[in-house]
């Protein structure tokens, strides 16, 4: 994408490194052909309302239209709304939200971005609002409606933990299949099949009510982000047997139930891995050896 990048940037003092300030972003996902032509038609209708080529000018579509692509990981669309952000072109101007694009697309290897990340400063460690406003909605469209009420609840309130709603839904089906009375033999409780200890752990009084149990399942899901990174595979096996015997293991324990669990995660969120907020917790003591073992598979 051709334009002039820098202009209207007032002189800003140096930040970190600007692949330091991505450390904390899972690796984006490259998605497949039929995914990659959605995310440049996506793109090129975003540039469209942008500059008012053909349709009326329209920042905020713009900005929306550019989100779904970037959420399928095209670097062109992540530095457009990290430029737009930057320049407060239409839009308020956003230094934190602009380095969180910016982020994307330079640990994706864009060296214009690498380079407006010294420009804007360090992204933020919550995702922006527009990377969650239609995760997980096709999921919902096609639902029965007695699950379509918990997954409404889970769009609600996903966002608020910094999780996807698409990871939260794949977690409920597997665990409960949107029970909210579910319980199993090993005192698992409601939709995301807290154990007391885990419900005590987050703060949950009432795990059969579907809200509580939800906020718990999503405070658990956010601490093992951060606690292993944002590797959707280890989050996945340690919400089913555990962070310990993940550590334990060096990756997924070998128990078939566990090793299906995670496929079943994957199958439906079907991404690597996860924006995780570093401040939540320190990463696992064992993620490098983990993550350089044959366990991951």
């Amino acid at each position: 994408m051709k334009r002039s990048r820098l202009k209207k940037f007032a002189p800003r003092p140096w930040v970190l490194f600007a692949l330091l300030a991505v450390s904390t972003f899972g690796k984006p996902v490259m998605a497949e052909p039929a995914k990659n032509e959605r995310a440049a038609t996506l793109r090129s209708e975003a540039r469209n309302f942008e500059l008012g080529n053909g349709v009326a000018r329209d920042p905020a579509k713009a900005v929306q239209l550019y989100c779904e692509a970037s959420r399928l990981g095209d670097v062109e669309a992540q530095y457009s709304l990290g430029w737009m952000y930057a320049n407060g072109r239409g839009i308020t101007r956003d230094d934190t939200t602009a380095a969180y694009f910016f982020a994307m697309a330079a640990k994706q290897g864009d060296p214009l971005s690498q380079r407006m990340l010294r420009q804007v400063g360090d992204p933020g460690s919550k995702p922006p609002a527009c990377l969650f406003d239609s995760d997980g909605h096709d999921i919902v469209a096609k639902a029965n409606p007695e699950h379509r009420k918990v997954m409404d609840l889970v769009m609600k309130l996903a966002p608020e933990y910094g999780v996807y709603p698409r990871l939260a839904m794949a977690i409920i089906r597997a665990e409960s299949n949107f029970n909210p009375t579910a319980l199993s033999p090993k005192n698992a409780q409601g939709l995301m099949q807290l154990i007391p200890e885990t419900a005590e752990r987050f703060n949950v009084r009432k795990p059969f009510d579907p809200e509580q149990n939800i906020r718990g399942g999503l405070s658990y899901l956010r601490w093992l982000l951060a606690y292993f990174e944002g590797n959707i595979t280890l989050v996945a096996a340690a919400y089913n047997a555990g962070e310990g015997a993940v550590n334990r293991f060096g990756g997924i324990p070998p128990y078939p139930e566990t090793q299906g669990y995670v496929k079943r995660i994957q199958e439906v969120f079907k991404r690597d891995e996860h924006p995780f907020d570093a401040k939540v917790t320190n990463p696992s003591p064992d993620l490098h050896r983990i993550l350089n073992s044959k366990r991951l598979m």
